[in-house]
């Protein structure tokens, strides 16, 4: 049987190729950060750009901008007029997320705050159709709590990262495979919702609010 690596790169082959400046954004966060693992990457990229193009959000709300990658991928699917929210609390790439933004001109569909999420989610008066978290995982049962009331009915919330590299089938979990345990539990219980978890690369669950 084939290994992971072998089955991902078989399926990018055998998928829609990334955009130019996606393949650009892709090289220059393996440059230039320290953990370009944390890009979502040409598959799972391309299952947002699809989710976002089919709902056709007129606004959308990422919790972790990175280097901007899921951002472009969503941001393309946008109804007129639509903007999507980003938010991140590390200043020291957000000049990578801009210059990529702007190469791919969507950077007037983008507002990209920097802080914390829970301090200014409270602070965004509007009803989102889709939302990526992406962030940090101890804080993933809170960033849902914060956002689920914001997000209309038959509207999405995807979380990544939700199998953690298959640690969370693990019985002693350290905290942040125990609270990414605790999440998907927590979401699995919410009768507000109905949800998939999905094998793509560390796991994406995916929750549609009923």
């Amino acid at each position: 049987m084939s290994n992971f690596n072998e089955i991902n790169d078989y399926c990018e082959a055998h998928s829609t190729p990334q955009s130019e400046v996606l393949h650009q954004l892709e090289r220059a966060t393996y440059m230039k950060t320290l953990a370009p693992q944390m890009l979502s990457g040409h598959l799972q990229g391309t299952f947002l750009r699809f989710i976002s193009g089919m709902l056709k959000p007129k606004a959308i709300l990422e919790i972790g901008t990175f280097t901007g990658y899921s951002a472009i991928c969503m941001a393309e699917g946008l109804a007129e007029g639509g903007v999507l929210h980003t938010i991140d609390p590390n200043p020291e790439i957000r000049h990578i997320s801009e210059e990529y933004f702007a190469k791919a001109g969507v950077q007037d569909k983008i507002v990209a705050h920097l802080g914390k999420a829970e301090d200014i989610i409270p602070g965004l008066n509007l009803i989102f159709d889709l939302v990526f978290i992406d962030a940090g995982k101890l804080e993933y049962g809170l960033f849902y709590d914060l956002v689920v009331d914001k997000v209309r009915k038959g509207g999405i919330i995807l979380a990544d990262n939700t199998l953690w590299s298959g640690k969370v089938l693990l019985p002693n979990k350290d905290a942040d495979t125990q609270a990414i345990d605790d999440f998907n539990k927590k979401i699995q219980e919410d009768e507000r919702v109905e949800n998939l978890l999905m094998p793509i690369r560390d796991g994406l669950m995916m929750v549609r609010k009923v």
